[in-house]
C-alpha cells in the first residue's frame, strides 16, 4: 500500500488491537445499514454479524466513509449514527475518491469494500449477495461494478450468490469471462440469495473453510491479482424458495421498469417492494442469510491465518 493511501485509512481501536495480536480480519459493508435494510433492523443486523464474526475467532472491520477518511472498523454508536444520517452516498469504485475528496459520508458496495479491505490487508470479506448483470442489460447495460472488482481485487467475498432479482446465467458468464473463480459452499447448485438453488450448476465446490483457505493459498503462489467468489446457500431453514419468492420478483422488477427507476437506485427499490410482497419474509431470509456468509468469513478467515 502506498503511503498517500494509507493517509486514507483509518483503522477502530478494536481492529487495530487485533492486527497487533495477530487476530484474522473480516471486512463487512454498509450499505446494508443505510440501504439493505430498514431500521432498526439494519442496525440489529450490523451488530449481530459483528458478534458472530467474534465468535468465530476474527475481528469484524465494518467500512464505512466517514470525514473524508476510509473508517476500518466502526464502533456501536457509529453504526448507530450511520443509520440515522440523511444523504449517505452508495459507494463503489467510480465515487470512491470523490466522496473521499468532499468528506461527503459513503456506504460501501461490495466493489469499495473490496477496494478498501484490500488496502488494509484483509483478504476475506462477508456481504449478503453481490450485484451482477441486471436484466435487460442487453439494452441498458446495467451492470455492477462488482463483477468487475471480483476480477482486480485480491480480496474473497462471501454471500448468498448474486441476488435473485439479476439475470443470473448472464452474471455467471461474465464471472467467468473475467477469470473469477465461483465456488459454491457444500453444495452443486449456485445459489440465489433468497433461495438455495437458482437452477444453475455452480462452476466449483469446495466443501471446507480450510480447503477454500487453500485454493486462495494457491491463487497467491500462482499469481492471481483478483478475487474469489465463495456462494454459500442460506440455511434451510430460512430460504424462500424459488417457487415461493419468483413472482414477486417479477412484479417488483416491472415497476422498477415502469417507474425508470435505474443504476444505484433499482436495488433498494427492488428489496423494499419485496419486503413489501413477501411480508416482510425476504427481509428475514436476509438478516438470516447474511449471519450465515459471516460466520463461514470467520472460519475462513482464521484457516488463512493458520
Amino acid at each position: 500500500m502506498s503511503a498517500g493511501a494509507a493517509s486514507y485509512l483509518v483503522e477502530s481501536p478494536g481492529v487495530a488491537a487485533a492486527r497487533a495480536a495477530g487476530t484474522p480480519l473480516v471486512a463487512l459493508e454498509t450499505t446494508i445499514v443505510t440501504h439493505g435494510m430498514p431500521y432498526p433492523q439494519n442496525v440489529e443486523t450490523a451488530l449481530a454479524v459483528e458478534a458472530i464474526v467474534r465468535a468465530g475467532g476474527a475481528e469484524p472491520a465494518t467500512i464505512a466513509i466517514l470525514d473524508g477518511k476510509i473508517r476500518i472498523g466502526l464502533t456501536a454508536d457509529e453504526i448507530e449514527a450511520l443509520a440515522h444520517m440523511h444523504d449517505v452516498r452508495k459507494v463503489s469504485r467510480a465515487d470512491l475518491p470523490h466522496v473521499l475528496l468532499t468528506r461527503t459520508p459513503g456506504a460501501t458496495t461490495v466493489a469499495a469494500t473490496m477496494i478498501c479491505a484490500a488496502l488494509a490487508g484483509i483478504a476475506v470479506f462477508a456481504t449478503g449477495g453481490i450485484g451482477g448483470v441486471h436484466r435487460g442489460a442487453e439494452t441498458s447495460f446495467d451492470i455492477s461494478a462488482d463483477l468487475d472488482e471480483l476480477a482486480l481485487t485480491p480480496v474473497a467475498v462471501v454471500c448468498a450468490g448474486a441476488k435473485a432479482l439479476l439475470d443470473l446465467p448472464k452474471t455467471l458468464e461474465v464471472l467467468e469471462t473475467r477469470g473469477v473463480p465461483v465456488v459454491a459452499y457444500g453444495t452443486n447448485a449456485f445459489p440465489a440469495f433468497w433461495s438455495r438453488e437458482s437452477g444453475l450448476p455452480a462452476p466449483l465446490r469446495l466443501d471446507t473453510a480450510a480447503q477454500i483457505a487453500a485454493m486462495i493459498g494457491a491463487q497467491r503462489a500462482l499469481g492471481y491479482t483478483g478475487g474469489t467468489l465463495i456462494a454459500n446457500p442460506v440455511p434451510l431453514a430460512d430460504e424462500l424458495t424459488q417457487d415461493e419468492i419468483g413472482a414477486h420478483i417479477e412484479r417488483a422488477v416491472a415497476e422498477a421498469t415502469a417507474a425508470g427507476i435505474s443504476g444505484k437506485a433499482v436495488t433498494p427499490y427492488l428489496l423494499d417492494r419485496l419486503f413489501t410482497l413477501t411480508g416482510g419474509r425476504s427481509l428475514v431470509t436476509n438478516v438470516a442469510l447474511v449471519k450465515n456468509n459471516a460466520a463461514l468469513a470467520a472460519a475462513i478467515a482464521r484457516e488463512i491465518a493458520v
